[in-house]
């Protein structure tokens, strides 16, 4: 074990994000017990899916798809809360490494060319240090073996938080907040684009516009987590 590796064990003590309890050797991240109970959706199996019919009259997207269910008190509000407010920037990696192998080998999403994170604002990337759709991107990227570019869309203003929000006031509060840098880079292509959790949909509504107003662009999305309405 290195330096380095003794000082990360200090900051991150080798546990589960989920439970707290100690991690076994060939264990990472998430320890067995919790990889086997946390709520999988399965949704990149099917194209008709809870996450896909959430934008039917909203959003055109190709597929979407999200790795676990996400509801107050389950473990994946748990592994979220560790990556969004705890500096746990592995979950994000290591969740999206484990779902990119899935996402390759569905019909529904292995025409992916380029992966495309949804930006925080900077005022809030500063705070936090990261943007945690960034990390769960990267990791996608690595198994999915795609590009990330976590540049080609930005957020023009800081929003309020939209944990409390209605669907109505989520949507307000996203509406008309992103662009796209350069469409050159997306133009023809069929993009992935990812976040962490989805609930009403409205932050990655906002996003879809914006990015299907480039000619010839088609969407597919992703997120960790997706909640059941």
């Amino acid at each position: 074990m290195t330096l380095f590796d003794d000082f990360f064990s200090l900051i991150f003590p080798n546990i589960c994000a989920c439970c707290g309890n100690n991690l076994w050797k060939h264990e990472q991240v998430i320890c067995t017990y919790c990889d086997f109970h946390l709520p999988r959706t399965n949704f990149h199996l099917e194209r008709d899916n809870p996450v896909t019919r959430t934008f039917w009259g909203r959003a055109q997207i190709e597929s979407g798809a999200a790795f676990y269910y996400f509801n107050k008190g389950n473990r994946t509000q748990m592994l979220i809360h560790q990556l969004k407010y705890k500096g746990r920037k592995d979950i994000g990696v290591f969740l999206g490494e484990k779902y990119g192998v899935y996402l390759k080998h569905s019909l529904f999403f292995n025409t992916t060319e380029m992966i495309l994170p949804v930006p925080l604002h900077k005022k809030k990337r500063m705070q936090r240090g990261y943007n945690q759709s960034e990390e769960f991107a990267s990791g996608l990227g690595k198994s999915m073996n795609l590009p990330v570019d976590p540049y080609v869309l930005c957020r023009s203003k800081a929003t309020e938080t939209q944990t409390r929000k209605s669907r109505f006031r989520r949507w307000q509060n996203v509406s008309e907040i992103f662009a796209v840098r350069d469409p050159s880079v997306i133009q023809g292509k069929h993009v992935l684009l990812v976040d962490d959790v989805i609930t009403t949909g409205a932050t990655m509504e906002s996003c879809i516009q914006v990015i299907s107003s480039i000619p010839g662009t088609r969407i597919s999305i992703a997120a960790i987590g997706f909640t059941l309405h």
